[in-house]
């Protein structure tokens, strides 16, 4: 299936639809072409992404994904499944609490926990974890829902 065919099966709810408490989840393992693609198209050619021998005298003692391309699955989520499409991104909030690296499973979360009816706005929790369970990156979102 090719990316607008995809596109097609994008999730259409209307904001009276969403419910506080509502949530929604997109699992992904990472991969090395993952995170060189992610490089190559914003030229984050940081060698902690993209050099093995600098990255085992890192911190890390490895390469790590990008923090961005971990974020990005919170995005996916907000604009094809909760909200869905018609979601106007106004605000995101994100804290990097562990690395990513390649071959980890992540699960991004996102829950809506308020509401603002008279300008359709939803704020969201939207949290990513690791395979085992440990969030590595929390935070939270601001969405305009368009009808």
């Amino acid at each position: 299936m090719n990316i607008y065919d995809k596109a097609k099966e994008v999730v259409s709810k209307s904001y009276s639809e969403i419910n506080i408490g509502d949530e929604a989840t997109l699992t992904h393992t990472v991969t090395n072409e993952d995170v060189v693609t992610f490089a190559e198209l914003t030229g984050d050619v940081n060698p902690i992404h993209l050099d093995d021998e600098f990255a085992k005298e890192s911190l890390f003692k490895g390469r790590i994904a990008h923090g961005m391309l971990t974020a990005g699955f919170i995005s996916t989520i907000l604009g094809t499944t909760l909200p869905g499409t018609n979601t106007i991104y106004l605000a995101q909030n994100l804290k990097f609490t562990a690395p990513v690296r390649i071959g980890d499973t992540i699960t991004a979360v996102v829950k809506v926990i308020d509401k603002r009816d008279d300008k359709k706005i939803m704020t969201l929790e939207t949290n990513v974890l690791n395979e085992e369970n440990k969030k590595v990156i929390e935070g939270s979102a601001v969405v305009m829902k368009m009808e």
